[in-house]
């Protein structure tokens, strides 16, 4: 069974950081695509970014280009999501998304964590 579990959220000012992490269990990670979603209260889930199962691919939305900062640790298991320059917009609770290999969708996701920034 494929468990997802992040960790690292919390409240900080606009303008501080996040460190958010996503340990992974039950699924070969190093041949798993990994993404990050988040979902603002009254909003959809939104697409934030991916990394490849490689590494060496990665994706943002456009609204953290430039501030948010995806990797992984394939000898860990876990995902990480570097989050700079926060802005009150960024207050979402974040979840962690893996893909098989060979994979359409993205079919295992965790919890969430909140982020909360204050202005």
């Amino acid at each position: 069974q494929v468990h997802l579990v992040e960790s690292g959220g919390g409240l900080v000012q606009a303008g501080g950081s996040l460190r958010l992490s996503c340990e992974a269990s039950g699924l070969t990670f190093s041949s798993a695509s990994m993404a990050w979603f988040r979902q603002a209260p009254g909003k959809e889930r939104e697409f934030v970014c991916a990394l490849s199962w490689r590494g060496g691919t990665t994706s943002y939305a456009d609204s953290v280009k430039g501030r948010f900062t995806i990797s992984r640790d394939n000898a860990k298991n876990t995902v990480y999501l570097q989050m700079n320059s926060l802005k009150p917009e960024d207050t979402a609770v974040y979840y962690c998304a893996a893909k098989r290999a060979g994979a359409w969708e993205y079919g295992y996701w965790g919890q969430g964590t909140q982020v909360t920034v204050s202005s």
